[in-house]
């Protein structure tokens, strides 16, 4: 038990890493990634951790970490903290770990509001919604920020989709002025192969429709998850977006264990 004590430490304190990082770093580019409606049980935390290198519109990133901390508050609500730190090269010049990229931190609630099971014919549908506010943690942001999504998801068997429709106000170059404002969308898939199977099929595809100037996005991600238990999900995810507003392509190394604090 002390073990797992001293891993929810160090996930919060990643989390507090990355808000007291200096300014001068650069900011990672804002990008939307399509969730679940999967909810931690109560007292039981989640680190999701992504490791890699992603190819942007111009220089090569590390990926050190793409992060999401969850920790399960009652059955129909999670708490959830998501942010990325990374370093990037410069254009046209070779690859260094001296030019560090940072994204805005987004504290958010996941809520189940919803749902109905077929328990007979193995199929569910449920209904919840994600939001919250974002911290100004990236080079040049200012100002507190917000995103908030709705949440439909349809189970049939071993497949789980879930759609997201949901906008977002980041923080800007200004604190009242010149904010990042758009609209996003995308699909969460989940293909368990077989029933009993410790194997499934991520995917997602999701994009972003900025409404002040900046690029629209588009991103296709899939991959293969392996759960040799119930607290540790590893992974593998290639990615492939549209220029000019997205990640060229990119390959991540998913690690989630789970611990229970309560």
């Amino acid at each position: 038990m002390r073990s797992h004590s001293r891993l929810a430490a160090a996930s919060f304190a990643v989390a507090a890493v990355s808000l007291a990082l200096p300014r001068a770093a650069s900011a990672a580019k804002p990008h939307f990634e399509p969730t679940d409606l999967e909810l931690q049980d109560p007292g039981l935390l989640e680190v999701d951790l992504q490791v890699g290198s992603v190819r942007s519109a111009g220089p090569w990133r590390a990926v050190l970490p793409d992060a999401e901390i969850n920790l399960g508050l009652s059955s129909r609500v999670e708490l959830d903290v998501d942010f990325a730190f990374g370093f990037e090269g410069a254009p046209g010049r070779a690859f260094t770990f001296d030019h560090v990229v940072t994204d805005n931190v987004w504290l958010a609630a996941k809520l189940g509001l919803w749902d109905h099971r077929d328990e007979a014919a193995g199929t569910a549908w449920a209904f919840g919604a994600q939001l919250g506010p974002k911290l100004p943690l990236a080079n040049g942001a200012y100002g507190m920020g917000y995103e908030a999504l709705l949440l439909l998801g349809r189970t049939i068997r071993t497949t789980h989709l879930v759609v997201n429709v949901g906008g977002l106000v980041d923080p800007g170059a200004e604190v009242s002025r010149r904010r990042p404002i758009g609209v996003e969308g995308g699909l969460d898939l989940d293909q368990d192969l077989g029933r009993d199977s410790p194997f499934s099929i991520l995917a997602e595809i999701g994009g972003i429709h900025w409404f002040t100037g900046a690029p629209d996005q588009f991103q296709v991600t899939g991959g293969l998850q392996w759960s040799p238990s119930d607290l540790l999900d590893l992974s593998l995810i290639g990615l492939v977006g549209l220029p000019p507003g997205s990640d060229r392509y990119g390959v991540l190394l998913g690690v989630s264990p789970k611990v229970r604090l309560w």
